[in-house]
């Protein structure tokens, strides 16, 4: 920027059009008006030292105070970016001494050099920023309109500059590329540095829905149970009822699932009704279309496991026998646990418990036939998946947590809230339903060697806490995230909690953390 500036006041003030830039700034001021007075004037001030950095502080706080969780790495980013545009600007008018253009100046001239243009700088940190920010993490229609509007302002601010005699034209852009060098630098450092699993944060941010942690019971009320009619017989049914009368839970409602609606429609006609809790008989589909409709009520749920896989029931460690895990909930106390939000092309947004992904695992759960569940039980899903080995790869871009994206080929791609599976593999090891945080597993093994490294891999037990590339890069990686944006090359099969969903080239994932409760049995009862 010195550099640029000295050869703007030296040897480039001789060349052409610099030569012509005392004639853009006389035509300038003859074409000034009242009006144009007054509108330059407020758009100037857009750019004045006092509304930038009130500006970044307003939008700093507000992008750590309004989302459910606080986005550090933006209020970091916008903070640097304008603060390293401002130590540059004062760096380069001691470097670079240059007059202002001369014309009758509408605004009294501070002692600075007139290369760069500091309001023009400034608002292109703090307004371009702004615009990153909102193309980064807005969604919707409306940002890219927003977006450039805010992009726009900094081209105003600089043009008002102009017009009121404060700089020459390469003034004003050199106060453009400041701001967007700045913003460029930072943006690398801060927002596509190699992503670092996040933390969880030690206390909810301002409207953020509570951690997972102790609440208080179910109230005494209407008892709901939405069961599955093909995995809980009558007799079954029966057990149910009488563990459910000797724990003070009279005359509750037995509602079946069917074929059309697998749960959320019964358990949201029962939140919209008073139920106190909710009790599920299933497998692992309709426990996922129950806690879809409980989602953030907070509402208690007792998980009846009756299905094939039971996977989150497994994974909280509550017993698999139906009555038992009844009159073990029962007996128990509420836990929050988390809940994964995805959404997808030609997929309604909604939430999982264990989890999510494409490739492999949805071309098993599809070739798993009724009957070999029924007869196998999860074994069956070992056989299905053996005979989709010979897949085809996956090229697929991954954006974690709005930091730079990554390119990889792969197998299978898992997004998940809980790591066991069928047969109890630990196949995300580090996932837990109760830390505020989603996992994501990459699998991508190359020849006999990168599925044993893969194998090992995922049998290898971690510390907790612990995520790391794991084996050589292309058999498997782990990340953390909140927010997660996956991208395929052409579209692949997918599923939900072992449901297969409509094929797609898109995935979004992202945390609601603590919004299911569940009724846990009391250690070692």
């Amino acid at each position: 920027m010195v550099g640029l500036g000295l050869l703007v006041t030296g040897p480039g003030a001789r060349v052409w059009p610099l030569t012509a830039e005392d004639e853009v700034t006389d035509g300038l001021e003859r074409a000034r008006t009242g009006i144009l007075d007054t509108v330059s004037l407020v758009v100037s001030e857009a750019g004045n030292t006092a509304t930038v950095v009130a500006g970044t502080l307003l939008a700093c706080v507000l992008v750590l105070l309004v989302p459910r969780l606080p986005r550090w790495r933006d209020a970091l980013f916008l903070a640097v970016a304008v603060s390293l545009q401002s130590l540059v600007f004062l760096v380069i008018t001691e470097a670079v001494d240059r007059t202002r253009p001369d014309v009758d100046r509408l605004d009294a001239s501070p002692p600075t050099s007139s290369y760069t243009s500091g309001h023009t700088g400034a608002a292109t940190a703090l307004y371009a920023g702004l615009a990153v920010l909102v193309l980064r993490r807005a969604r919707g229609p409306w940002r890219r309109p927003v977006a450039a509007l805010l992009l726009l302002l900094p081209l105003l601010v600089g043009l008002a500059r102009a017009y009121r005699g404060m700089h020459h034209p390469t003034d004003v852009a050199g106060g453009l590329l400041n701001g967007g060098l700045s913003l460029l630098i930072v943006g690398r450092a801060l927002l596509a540095g190699p992503h670092v699993p996040a933390a969880r944060p030690a206390r909810p941010a301002a409207g953020e829905e509570p951690l997972p942690g102790p609440v208080t019971g179910p109230a005494p009320g209407r008892t709901v149970v939405v069961f599955n009619p093909t995995l809980t017989d009558e007799a079954a049914r029966a057990r149910l009822r009488r563990v459910l009368e000797d724990h003070g839970h009279h005359g509750a409602d037995f509602v079946p699932t069917t074929a059309d609606d697998p749960g959320k429609g019964p358990t949201a006609r029962a939140v919209r009704e008073g139920a106190s809790l909710v009790v599920v008989c299933g497998g692992d589909g309709t426990v996922r279309a129950v806690a879809d409709a409980l989602a953030g009520t907070g509402i208690p749920l007792a998980v009846v496991p009756c299905g094939t896989g039971n996977l989150l029931a497994r994974n909280l460690g509550l017993p698999v026998r139906p009555a038992k895990a009844l009159a073990g909930a029962l007996g128990g106390v509420p836990h929050r646990v988390d809940l994964g939000r995805i959404e997808g092309d030609g997929m309604e947004a909604a939430h999982f418990t264990v989890m999510s992904g494409a490739g492999l695992d949805a071309a098993m759960l599809e070739s798993t036939g009724d009957r070999a569940k029924a007869v196998l039980g999860w074994p069956a899903y070992v056989l299905a998946g053996l005979r989709e080995l010979r897949a085809p790869r996956m090229r697929l871009t991954v954006r974690i947590d709005g930091a730079r994206p990554l390119r990889r080929t792969a197998r299978m791609v898992l997004v998940a809230n809980t790591g066991k599976v069928q047969g109890g593999a630990a196949v995300v090891p580090a996932a837990r339903p109760d830390d505020g945080l989603l996992d994501l597993m990459i699998l991508d093994p190359h020849g006999p060697a990168g599925w044993l490294s893969a194998l090992v891999s995922v049998l290898r037990r971690r510390p907790e806490g612990e995520h790391r590339h794991a084996g050589p890069r292309g058999s498997v990686e782990y990340f953390t995230f909140r927010r997660a944006e996956i991208r395929f090359a052409t579209p692949q099969r997918r599923e939900l909690d072992g449901d297969p969903v409509p094929p797609g080239r898109r995935l979004v994932a992202e945390v609601r953390p603590g919004a299911l409760t569940v009724l846990m049995p009391v250690a070692g009862a």
